[in-house]
């Protein structure tokens, strides 16, 4: 990244940080002050709103009490302020559920287990079945267990649905 830099008098410095300190600091303001000065006509080369990499920045301004509410939010959800807005936002663009690292690998560690629980139980009931010794009581509880994971898989889907629902819109 370029650096531009050149001297003012001290009292045009003083002035100039009074007025970015209200505008979010001299940075911000001499790269708006550049680019204002710099812009191409639209469509061509760079100019504001054009990414500069893999991410942009948004600025978001809040009250007070909207942005302790926002703060509680992402506290409960286990998130930071940025993550919590962020996951907001991708929810409503992609349509995916949003989940914490934690929770996304939870779930995917949950889920595998269960399906590896199942498949043990589908080989341990072909091989009852191929022997003449399975009771019915033996058969009736490998399909109390194949049922009992079907519910906690469909619990996993159930956590998955809740996240979605979580994110969507109230308005």
């Amino acid at each position: 990244m370029a650096f531009i830099g050149f001297r003012v008098t001290d009292q045009l410095a003083a002035r100039f940080e009074a007025v970015a300190a209200t505008r979010g600091g001299k940075s911000r303001v001499l790269r708006a002050m550049v680019e204002a000065v710099t812009r191409s006509p639209p469509g061509e080369g760079e100019g504001p709103g054009v990414s500069r990499g893999g991410s942009n920045k948004v600025t978001l301004r809040l009250k007070d009490e909207d942005l302790a509410a926002l703060d509680a939010a992402a506290a409960e959800a286990g998130l930071r302020r940025t993550e919590w807005l962020v996951a907001c936002a991708r929810r409503r663009l992609t349509a995916k559920p949003q989940f914490s690292e934690a929770q996304a690998l939870a779930l995917l560690e949950t889920r595998r287990e269960l399906r590896r629980i199942g498949v043990n139980l589908r080989e341990l009931a072909r091989k009852m079945a191929e022997q003449d010794g399975a009771t019915p009581a033996d058969i009736a509880a490998i399909q109390s267990f194949q049922s009992e994971v079907r519910a906690q898989l469909e619990g996993v889907r159930a956590a998955i649905d809740g996240n979605l629902e979580f994110w969507e819109s109230e308005a």
